[in-house]
């Protein structure tokens, strides 16, 4: 299946020309259904920071850039962008780009109306740059951005000090890490709820910035930690906030829960929820399943939710009887250990 935004890219196919990077598109089958319709002279290049995404154009056989911060070995004559949910990681995606532009390289952006591309315009103005709309279609928007990008900051991954629960620790993050910038309160109140995890195996699923990974494995150093998460910003965050805070464990860039090891004793989450700009529970059910298949008996999956999500009748559904430790603010901390 194509998202409308990729559908939206085929419709104007005809802009692509020479060499061509598709930057941080969904992880649908664009590469595949991209690649007749191009000129048999057009080479056609990816820059992803998702390990899902990384994973359908690499079976294409197309090259893929897959890091955090990549490195261009190649110059392009066009590059497409898809407009990101955090309006930052525009910035940092133009950014990382910028030396892999020549003077005429055309950048395109496409993005679902509901997503904030709407406001493109003035955000490009705030850069120095300048967007013009040239197609409304599918629900989604396609600009033309003009103006030089050597102004902009070189991305960095930035440092703060946060205390959670009489515990202070340095946390690492970039444009495009979920919360980036601010600790979020369902993340602050699940870190209030971890008492019982003070050994064995652990996984942080979903783990971001690395805040509940580091808060566990601070605070009981015989864990072995495991932080996982589909994002290569999200885990090279991780890397950095465990290394700022002198904690080993193991750091793996996942579509779903890392193959090893086969199993934990404890997983922890703030789990995503979304596809895109939707609610899409079928992440959620995933990642409930998986979770089961691979505790040990007595094990615990904990997580926080938004209390409007229907957690709780997926986690009984999988896991039968399951807890409500806490809570919130608008938030739920479930508990569910394997029988």
């Amino acid at each position: 299946m194509l998202a409308n935004t990729s559908q939206m890219l085929l419709r104007n196919i005809t802009d692509l020309t020479g060499k061509i990077l598709i930057v941080e598109p969904p992880a649908d089958e664009l590469a595949r259904s991209l690649l007749p319709e191009l000129p048999t002279d057009a080479t056609l290049c990816c820059y992803t920071t998702n390990a899902a995404t990384a994973e359908n154009w690499q079976l294409a056989d197309t090259t893929c850039y897959f890091s955090a911060l990549p490195e261009f070995n190649q110059q392009f004559d066009t590059v497409v962008i898809y407009y990101p949910k955090s309006k930052e990681q525009l910035s940092l995606s133009l950014a990382a780009i910028a030396p892999a532009l020549k003077d005429s390289s055309q950048i395109y952006l496409v993005g679902d109306n509901k997503g904030g591309i709407k406001s493109l315009g003035s955000h490009a103005d705030k850069l120095g740059l300048k967007a013009h709309k040239l197609d409304n279609a599918k629900h989604c928007l396609w600009y033309c951005l003009t103006g030089s990008l050597s102004a902009l900051p070189k991305p960095v991954f930035s440092q703060q000090q946060v205390t959670i629960a009489q515990t202070t620790l340095k946390v690492c993050s970039i444009a495009g890490v979920f919360n980036h910038g601010k600790l979020d309160t369902g993340t602050a109140l699940l870190l209030n709820h971890l008492q019982h995890i003070t050994k064995g195996s652990v996984l942080d699923f979903g783990c971001g910035c690395g805040v509940i990974g580091a808060f566990l494995k601070k605070n009981n150093s015989d864990i072995n930690l495991y932080c996982s998460d589909v994002s290569a910003l999200a885990t090279e965050a991780t890397t950095q906030t465990l290394r700022a805070n002198n904690l080993q464990g193991t750091v793996i860039t996942a579509d779903g829960l890392p193959a090893q090891p086969a199993s934990f004793d404890h997983i922890v989450s703030n789990p995503p929820f979304h596809t895109g700009i939707k609610t899409d529970y079928s992440i959620s059910e995933a990642f409930i399943s998986q979770s089961k298949a691979r505790l040990k008996a007595g094990g615990s999956l904990t997580l926080v939710a938004n209390s409007h999500l229907a957690y709780q009748t997926l986690l009984e559904q999988t896991f039968g009887n399951v807890a409500v430790l806490a809570k919130a603010d608008g938030f739920v901390i479930y508990q569910a250990i394997k029988r």
